[in-house]
């Protein structure tokens, strides 16, 4: 849904401000996927945030649903912010796509708390090949799209698309996990792992960090 769309990217811009980068990802059977990159300084000097395109273009569905609405359901799009400088972190680029695409590609809904995995690291020398969905709303805010968007189109029959209320985009942040992270997350769950990090005052934005202790 290009409308959908054009109001994420400008809600993105809003936020993030202009991207200095783009790229697009196309997967066999799957909507395009694009990468946006911004550059910002914050009080730890540079970062770097990534943010995808695409994903929200559709609903996510339960993959157990015999009926799937083409309307309602969650959308979201995702966001990983690196400190810039410290390693290749573009060749990101991919993998968040991979992500990106998994509710259409796997039928899964991408939600806070859930772990989703790339099978190798995130970028060259990472020692990370996962990452925690955190809570929306902080950096970027959701996006409501009920009045927003124009809900016509043909049907069965002819007429308009009509009723169901759209869900807002999400925008949610990613978290890179360390394989021993990620399992440990697995058995004591993603708010246990989250008052770790922020035990040991953990830089989540180093993209070469050490793992948490986990002892």
């Amino acid at each position: 849904m290009s409308d959908v769309l054009a109001l994420v990217e400008a809600r993105l811009r809003t936020a993030l401000g202009e991207p200095d980068a783009r790229a697009a990802v196309t997967f066999l059977g799957t909507d395009r996927i694009e990468v946006l990159r911004f550059t910002a300084s914050d009080a730890g000097g540079e970062v770097v945030r990534y943010a995808t395109l695409g994903m929200s273009a559709q609903p996510m569905a339960d993959p157990t649903a015999t009926l799937v609405d083409p309307l309602r359901g969650p959308r979201a799009e995702l966001v990983l912010t690196v400190r810039r400088g410290r390693a290749d972190t573009d060749k990101v680029l991919r993998p968040l796509a991979v992500l990106a695409a998994s509710p259409q590609v796997e039928g899964v809904i991408v939600a806070p708390g859930a772990s989703l995995d790339t099978g190798e690291p995130l970028w060259p020398e990472a020692p990370f090949t996962s990452v925690l969905v955190a809570e929306s709303g902080g950096l970027i805010e959701d996006l409501e799209l009920d009045e927003a968007v124009p809900r016509s189109g043909s049907m069965r029959g002819g007429g308009r698309e009509t009723g169901g209320t759209m869900e807002p985009v999400r925008f949610l942040p990613l978290l890179p996990m360390t394989p021993n992270e990620a399992a440990w997350k697995r058995v004591q769950g993603a708010a246990a792992l989250e008052e770790r990090w922020l035990r040991h005052g953990t830089d989540l934005r180093d993209p070469l960090r050490a793992g948490v202790p986990l002892g």
